[in-house]
């Protein structure tokens, strides 16, 4: 009997995970998600009071100090929310054109997942799974 053949070689190499945890990871990528958080906030125009909820709760003085300066590190769990931000603003670029993708967050859905409410309400209400099931949306919409 011969023997079974083995699935081809590929040449997709899986990434690493990135350790959140690792205050030094942290520090490396606090400043870029920092930026990256700020500039799509303002492409969808989020007001600063629900940039302080997306964040994950956040005083007016600590909220408006890392808008200030960017360069202080983030906890884990923010870095987290971050990511998941810049996952659905590059799905959204991904499968609309520009002025679609930002208003997308702030306009009525009619997808039985937010029942009429925006995006934006949709994961200001259902904070950290909320993002996660936009993004996992988006992701699926786009083929991924």
């Amino acid at each position: 009997m011969p023997a079974p053949q083995l699935a081809p070689a590929s040449r997709y190499v899986v990434s690493p995970l990135v350790d959140l945890s690792d205050k030094a990871e942290r520090e490396r990528l606090s400043p870029s998600a920092l930026r990256a958080f700020f500039n799509i906030l303002d492409a969808w125009g989020v007001r600063d009071v629900d940039g302080m909820a997306l964040l994950g709760g956040s005083s007016h003085g600590a909220y408006y100090g890392l808008k200030k300066n960017p360069f202080k590190v983030l906890e884990q769990d923010r870095l987290h929310r971050v990511s998941l931000l810049i996952g659905i603003f590059k799905a959204l670029n991904i499968l609309y054109d520009r002025p679609l993708a930002d208003a997308w967050v702030s306009r009525p859905n009619a997808n039985r997942i937010f029942g009429g409410a925006s995006p934006l309400d949709y994961m200001l209400r259902g904070g950290l799974p909320a993002m996660q099931t936009v993004r996992r949306l988006l992701d699926a919409r786009r083929g991924q």
